[in-house]
Order: structure tokens, then C-alpha cells, then sequence
């Protein structure tokens, strides 16, 4: 799935003077110094892991209808992944909603809590202060994600509170408690392509990865450089 994705990132860029942006925008990238570091003792046993994962399925990418896909992924789903047009604008028949139920056994991210002071909740979204807050859910695409709200009947998308915001996914609760917002979201991430802890408790159950790329990245196809 990161192959395919930087080869599609490759497709995309080819007329820029690099590939990938080594950041969440793109793809993270941590060298070997700053991985020492982090892992310590554990460095060894982790990257001859990471390497046995790159060597076992070396040039494999995935393609639809015989041309790389977009290998979207993402952290924790709340349940469910999300389709690509409700997210990103674009629709691909291999980036639908498909059911992700493993990710509450295997993530600590699966819930999460945040507290916002009330004055910097209304500053980060732009908003005029209040000493009270409305919030009205105006749509939620089938996955429970919202897609429209409005507060104190401004409109917003739930996808723009999710940038103004940080927070961890579009399907939220959000209630005033003691002059602080009180967010609490299901899931981490985007929610589009596959989960990587849905990816984890699939493999737990024994499925292997070609299974698990098929049932995130439907009726795709394997190929190899």
C-alpha cells in the first residue's frame, strides 16, 4: 500500500522537482538516526521487520482496471471507512465504504476525549464569542461521520472542523462543560482506503495481507515492477 501510494504520488508530481513530501501531507519519513533513537534496544528487531515486509513483497503495487491506485490510508476507523467523494472530492469505486470493526479491539485510538477553553474554540473557528453554544448536526453520511453542522448557527462542514479543529475524526460529540469544549471522536484519520489498525486485527484473525488489501482496496489487482 505506501509502494503504490508514492508510485501514485510519483504519477502525480512528475512535472515538480520531487516525488513525496516526507510529512503527513504525503507519507512520513523517519531515517535511521532519528529511529535509533526512538526505538533504542528494540531497533534491531524492528527494522529487520519492516525490511522482511519490503523484501517479501518487493515492486508488488496495487492497480484497477491496470492503473495504480490512490492507497489511501489512515489511522483507526470509528467502524466503518469512508468513501473517497464524501472525503476528498473524487470518487473511485475502490475506495468505498467497507466495514472495519476490528479497529475497537486494537487501537487506542478508537476514543478519544479533548478539552478546548470555550474563547479558543470560538477563536479557532473564527467565530464571534459566546457564553453558550449551539450545536446542530445538519448530515451524517452513513458511516455516522457529519458532514454538515452548524454552530450557533453558523455552518461549517465537519471536515472543516476537523482541520480548524485537530481533531482525530468527523464523527464527534461536542458539549459545554464548565467553560470548555468536551469533543469526543471515534476513530483517527481520514477514514478513507484502509485502516491500519483494521489491517492489524485482520491479520490477528489470520488473514494475509493479500487478503487484507483486497477487502480495503476492492476488486484491485497485484502487479509487480
Amino acid at each position: 500500500a505506501a509502494r503504490t501510494y508514492v508510485l501514485k504520488r510519483m504519477e502525480y508530481n512528475k512535472d515538480k522537482d520531487y516525488d513525496v513530501v516526507d510529512s503527513t501531507i504525503n507519507q512520513v519519513y523517519l531515517d535511521n538516526e532519528y529511529l535509533k533513537k526512538a526505538w533504542g534496544k528494540k531497533y534491531l528487531q524492528n527494522i529487520n521487520k519492516l525490511r522482511k515486509a519490503v523484501n517479501a513483497t518487493l515492486g508488488e503495487y496495487l492497480t484497477y482496471n491496470e492503473k495504480i491506485i490512490d492507497a489511501l490510508f489512515f489511522s483507526t476507523s470509528n467502524g466503518y471507512t469512508e468513501d473517497s467523494a464524501l472525503v476528498f472530492g473524487f470518487d473511485a469505486d475502490y475506495l468505498k465504504s467497507v466495514s472495519s470493526y476490528w479497529d475497537k479491539d486494537t487501537s487506542s485510538a478508537y476514543l478519544t476525549t479533548t478539552k478546548i477553553p470555550l474563547k479558543k474554540f470560538y477563536e479557532k473557528l473564527e467565530l464571534p464569542y459566546s457564553d453558550n453554544l449551539k450545536l446542530e448536526i445538519l448530515e451524517r453520511s452513513q458511516t455516522n461521520r457529519i458532514n454538515k453542522l452548524k454552530i450557533n448557527d453558523h455552518p461549517f462542514t465537519g471536515r472543516e472542523l476537523y482541520n480548524k479543529l485537530g481533531l482525530r475524526s468527523t464523527d464527534f460529540t461536542m458539549n459545554l462543560v464548565n467553560e470548555n469544549v468536551v469533543i469526543k471522536t471515534k476513530g483517527y484519520g481520514h477514514g478513507v482506503g484502509m485502516s491500519q489498525y483494521g489491517a492489524l486485527g485482520m491479520a490477528k484473525e489470520g488473514y494475509k495481507y493479500r487478503e487484507i488489501l483486497s477487502y480495503y482496496y476492492q476488486n484491485t489487482v497485484i502487479k509487480k515492477i
